[in-house]
């Protein structure tokens, strides 16, 4: 992963969450600050069993059911706070979508390792293509498939002692 720095935000993610639930007529618990709390404490593409596995390891006192993950992540996405990146190995993958800059991805089908990167001809062609529809674009998702450099390899020959003879 690359890193992309972030984007200045009006408020923090704690913040911007409260304020989403209290549009739903819910408030901000211990459970769902501890998971925000987790979840903003690095930039790190994950998943709900690596989030469950990181909330379990904390020794706050702040115990979160692995079914109460699953629903936070929802509801985080729809707050605009995470955003699915990709389903990868049969697992989704989320990453944080507030406070961090328009980027793209290059997602390996062997290992699942995800590559951030940002390129402003791709975005220009992609403005270019909605301008010539008329399409008025707020933003994109690219996610590229293939193998990254590493998978690419040929695999190394071992020689045997008795291959050299």
């Amino acid at each position: 992963m690359s890193d992309l720095g972030t984007v200045a935000v009006a408020v923090s993610p704690l913040d911007k969450f409260r304020e989403f639930l209290g549009t739903r007529g819910k408030r901000l618990t211990k459970e769902r600050a501890a998971i925000v709390e987790e979840v903003f404490s690095s930039h790190e593409h994950f998943d709900a069993d690596q989030l469950v596995s990181r909330l379990s390891r904390r020794t706050d006192g702040n115990s979160v059911s692995r079914s109460t993950i699953y629903r936070r992540l929802t509801e985080l996405v729809e707050a605009g706070l995470l955003r699915k990146v990709a389903r990868n190995h049969d697992r989704e993958v989320y990453e944080h979508d507030y406070g961090y800059p328009q980027h793209d991805h290059l997602i390996c089908r062997k290992c699942g390792k995800l590559t951030e990167f940002q390129n402003d001809a791709v975005a220009k062609t992609l403005e270019d293509v909605a301008d010539e529809h008329g399409f008025r674009m707020t933003g994109h998702r690219l996610e590229v498939y293939g193998t990254c450099a590493e998978c690419s390899r040929p695999p190394r020959s071992r020689h045997r002692k008795l291959d050299m003879i």
